[in-house]
């Protein structure tokens, strides 16, 4: 049972960082907002953080990114979230 919700709660965060993805890059804003979520865990085997799915090159750039480039980011996080989101169906 703790395992199913923890599961859950894991597509629910990959479900709202991917539909977050989808509405930056549908605005046309300048301003692009961070993709950090508070939840600072990078994965040791693939490189990106557990909460925003950015890599640590992409993290530490950010600030010093063109808002082109910060779409750019959010469309990787876009493509990842829906691999994460396929990888933990049933």
């Amino acid at each position: 049972m703790r395992l199913q919700r923890i599961k859950h709660q894991t597509m629910s965060l990959f479900s709202r960082l991917q539909h977050r993805a989808e509405q930056v890059l549908a605005s046309d804003d300048p301003y692009v907002p961070s993709p950090c979520v508070s939840v600072c865990v990078v994965h040791p085997i693939e490189g990106v953080c557990e909460g925003c799915l950015r890599n640590l090159d992409e993290i530490g750039a950010w600030s010093h990114m063109q808002s082109s480039q910060q779409r750019e980011v959010w469309q990787h996080i876009k493509v990842r979230c829906a691999k994460r989101l396929q990888s933990t169906k049933p």
